[in-house]
């Protein structure tokens, strides 16, 4: 029985390694989509022009103006008049303007004698692109007020993230929309298959058990996934430099339960699909806007209405990125997220049951 269910196996390996161009387009869309939205779609502060307004240029503007000038997100535009303010912001040659009061040093020294004082540094952003310029106003006031005199009087601090690099936010998501469609998919597709061209049949007539030719064919598509997880965590590592504070371990663990989880939805998709072309469009269409939308991959849950925060708990990718977030930027280890672990755990158990059921009454 070992030996038969072992040849189910190797039947469906083969059959997938003969078809190079779909396994090339499964390994490489993460790889893509990794480099794009690590590289190319970018929501951290980089390449934001400023303007200096100082009508005192004293000791403390200058190493105030040099901490900016010097950092790589920033390109420090030189120094302009009061009057200017307006036209540069307008022509798009500054993105943001710092004006500096114009007591700068005898203020800063009020402030560290423990004098209070008015704000001694305005800053005015260009706030057509709102991500942007939040994003730009945050970072220069962690670099502006750097000295422990001006923290008293305004204290900005970033934890985990302190330069905002989209990577440390894209990439869990990521992990989470690949896996929720390209595991679905490809076991869903691979299923559908066999059922239109009439092999199913073929295969019914076995000594197998209908649960265990299904678990054959999962099974390969489990080692693929295992393989482009771990390209994607090299990728992240050495490539967009995403720390993994919690454990390689333990972000490998947790990511191979949300792959069985993700072939299990395949494996219920094909029940509900008749063909090929409606399983891609269920695993695509149906599955890929709940998850851009309402995993917290591109949008805080807590800013859409009731209704939806609700609604998200339902999704997988919800859990899986809100974990793996804690566990590569916070560095938390696996125990710390075992709420997270039991939630997906959970889903697996009923999605897996429910699908292999109705999947054997269906064959029946």
């Amino acid at each position: 029985m070992i030996s038969s269910f072992l040849s189910f196996v190797k039947k469906e390996s083969l059959h997938i390694l003969r078809d190079r161009r779909t396994l090339l387009v499964v390994i490489m869309m993460p790889v893509v989509l990794i480099v794009l939205f690590g590289f190319a779609i970018s929501t951290e502060v980089n390449n934001v022009n400023v303007a200096v307004v100082a009508p005192d240029r004293t000791d403390g503007v200058i190493d105030a103006v040099n901490r900016i000038a010097h950092n790589d997100y920033f390109t420090f535009c030189g120094y302009i008049g009061r009057d200017e303010i307006d036209t540069q912001l307008r022509s798009g040659k500054v993105n943001a303007v710092i004006v500096f009061a114009p007591d700068y040093d005898r203020r800063m020294a009020q402030i560290a004698a423990g004098v209070p004082s008015k704000p001694i540094i305005q800053l005015i952003v260009d706030a057509s692109d709102v991500n942007t310029a939040e994003a730009a106003t945050a970072y220069m006031q962690e670099i502006l007020l750097e000295t422990e005199s001006v923290q008293e009087m305004f204290e900005t601090r970033m934890l985990f993230n302190p330069q905002m690099k989209s990577a440390y936010n894209f990439v869990p998501g990521i992990l989470g929309l690949i896996f929720i469609l390209v595991c679905s998919m490809m076991t869903s597709v691979s299923i559908v298959r066999e059922k239109e061209v009439g092999t199913m049949e073929v295969l019914l007539v076995s000594p197998m058990r209908p649960n265990k030719i299904v678990l054959a064919k999962m099974i390969p598509y489990f080692f693929i996934s295992c393989v482009v997880l771990a390209i994607i965590l090299i990728l992240s590592y050495y490539l967009l430099h995403v720390p993994m504070s919690g454990g390689v371990w333990g972000i490998f663990s947790l990511s191979l339960l949300y792959i069985v989880l993700s072939l299990s939805l395949g494996l219920l998709v094909s029940i509900i699909a008749k063909t090929q072309v409606m399983a891609i469009l269920i695993s695509s269409v149906v599955m890929l806007m709940p998850v851009l939308l309402l995993s917290g991959m591109l949008f805080p849950i807590e800013n859409a209405p009731k209704f939806f925060q609700w609604f998200s708990v339902t999704i997988p990718a919800r859990w899986y990125i809100e974990a793996i977030r804690k566990m590569m930027i916070q560095g938390l280890p696996l125990v710390a997220v075992w709420k997270e672990a039991l939630i997906l755990l959970g889903m697996t158990v009923t999605v897996f049951g429910i699908s292999l059921v109705r999947f054997n009454d269906k064959l029946e």
